[in-house]
């Protein structure tokens, strides 16, 4: 799964290997990451359940993938902290080094979730947070998904998301199920964009899985609970392909909801 070429030919997008990372190579090359959900184990400890923090084991695992793409910059796509609409004393305590590390390696942007209040309260100098709305970046898009794009990420004809943590679920050999991350690309709903946005546009939506594992997902292949955004009405997911985090195309939405459970 790659993008097309923007303006400039070599111009790259594509998944890191079994990651839930995207590389993008032009003027400059951008690591890509989303829904990072760093405190959430204080919300799990709140409803009982006792982990501890994840926060230095993804910085580990990230400078890992910083220190193998060796890029220019790194992009995180919304919900890099996990609490609303309070902050918690985890998130307090953890948010600001986890930033500080990362920006000693790399620059450091953020497009902001609807998980990330007073997050940029808690950056430390050099790490610059964006609105939810979104940034272009060589010619392509970048917003989490949980609110309408800006004009001009829409007009990019390619954009990024996130925020759906999405996922498939298969059944295994013995008949058990399990749920998998997924890439989607989806293309664009022009009928929705033209009536929210008053223009047409085409084009295509990769929509990221997320990189923290104890998010969960949502299973694209069953029906979904809520819209979760606008994210589901601007792109066409019964013609999304769905991709492991290996690679394997698991072919399009549709197709896998007609053919029922999947083994694996």
């Amino acid at each position: 799964m790659s993008a097309p070429d923007s303006d400039s030919p070599a111009y790259s997008i594509a998944p890191v290997f079994g990651a839930p990372l995207l590389l993008a190579e032009g003027k400059e090359r951008l690591l890509i990451a989303s829904d990072l959900h760093l405190g959430l184990e204080h919300e799990l400890w709140l409803g009982g359940v006792s982990i501890p923090s994840q926060t230095r084991k993804i910085l580990a695992l990230l400078k890992g993938y910083l220190d193998m793409t060796m890029p220019d910059r790194l992009l995180i796509l919304g919900d890099l902290k996990h609490n609303v609409p309070k902050t918690s004393w985890q998130e307090k305590r953890e948010v600001p080094d986890f930033l500080r590390q990362l920006s000693a390696q790399v620059r450091v942007d953020i497009v902001s979730g609807n998980h990330d209040s007073n997050l940029a309260d808690m950056a430390p100098p050099g790490v610059r947070v964006h609105p939810s709305t979104g940034i272009v970046r060589e010619g392509r898009g970048y917003f989490h998904g949980h609110t309408w794009p800006e004009e001009k990420v829409v007009r990019s004809g390619f954009m990024v998301a996130a925020h759906l943590h999405p996922a498939v679920r298969l059944k295994d050999p013995l008949g058990n199920f399990q749920t998998h991350p997924v890439w989607a690309r989806a293309p664009i709903q022009t009928e929705v964009v033209e009536e929210h946005y008053g223009f047409a546009s085409s084009g295509e939506i990769i929509i990221m899985p997320a990189f923290n594992p104890l998010c969960g997902g949502l299973a694209l292949n069953e029906p979904a609970e809520d819209m979760r955004g606008p994210l589901l009405a601007m792109a066409n997911m019964e013609h999304a392909r769905l991709y492991l985090l290996d690679g394997t195309d698991l072919g399009l939405l549709a197709e896998i909801k007609a053919a029922g459970d999947w083994p694996i």
